[in-house]
């Protein structure tokens, strides 16, 4: 399979194992549904000079590695600004709604913003070998350069990703989509607790740009901090080659893996 999704028409799409998440292997990452909700917004009464600035993406349940719909709406439309909605279903039930605002371009004074913490470096084994680069589909279909933190051991890590494989079977890639799929990986190269004993699901991710991401490769400066309650929050500073581009935020549910309720109480 060469692509994340197989497009069936009318909005209808079969996930590949290309989408496969990491904490069950019937069950897709939010990276690649991130990107196809943009892809099929990108289609939604465009017109020329608005350009999306904030994507809202709350999971209502997790997405099966099956056939899927999107169905989209203009919620608000307007000269200046517009607001989209979009719903992922599968088995006719909604599992992913996101709302999206374009805002219509103009010149601006810049304000400057960060440059790139580093250069995108060389692929190293350690990247290869890592739980995300090795146990399921997404992790094997992206390309991953740590420049900072280690994939194989908690803490905030910065790194450089992307795809290598299409979004969409025959159809090229956007920067937007590009950065949509990786953007959700924020909470998983910045694991605060061991990936083998805890569950740290992301219920959202909320992605707000100031200017248009260009190129294939994003990189994600993350942190993840976890409550003494139940609830963690991974923030993201999200960066292309020419420098920052925005931020991501995500809410996340942790919980100690089935089976190990006892382990984590002693």
């Amino acid at each position: 399979m060469t692509a994340m999704y197989l497009p069936k028409g009318a909005g209808r799409y079969d996930a590949t194992v290309h989408t496969q998440g990491p904490w069950h292997p019937e069950q897709q990452h939010l990276g690649p549904v991130t990107g196809l909700l943009v892809h099929e917004l990108a289609r939604t009464a465009p017109r020329p000079g608005l350009a999306l600035t904030k994507l809202a993406v709350d999971v209502f349940a997790p997405v099966p590695v099956a056939e899927v719909e999107v169905r989209t709406d203009v919620a608000r439309d307007g000269k200046r600004v517009q607001c989209l909605s979009a719903s992922l279903l599968a088995g006719g039930r909604e599992l992913v709604r996101a709302t999206a605002w374009r805002i219509r371009e103009g010149e601006t004074p810049a304000t400057g913003a960060a440059p790139p913490p580093a250069p995108v470096p060389p692929a190293q084994p350690r990247e290869s070998a890592s739980w995300l680069a090795s146990g399921f589909g997404y992790g094997r279909a992206m390309d991953w350069r740590f420049v900072a933190g280690d994939p194989q051991h908690t803490g905030p890590a910065t790194v450089w990703g992307r795809s290598t494989v299409p979004l969409v079977e025959g159809e090229e890639m956007t920067p937007l989509e590009r950065l949509a799929v990786f953007a959700d990986s924020g909470n998983g190269v910045s694991y605060a607790l061991d990936f083998d004993s805890y569950l740290f699901v992301n219920v959202d991710l909320s992605i707000s740009l100031f200017r248009p991401p260009q190129g294939e490769w994003i990189c994600l400066d993350a942190a993840t901090t976890i409550g003494p309650a139940g609830c963690g929050l991974t923030r993201t500073t999200l960066y292309d080659r020419s420098g920052e581009v925005g931020q991501a935020t995500q809410t996340l549910f942790v919980a100690p893996r089935p089976g190990r309720e006892a382990d984590s109480a002693g």
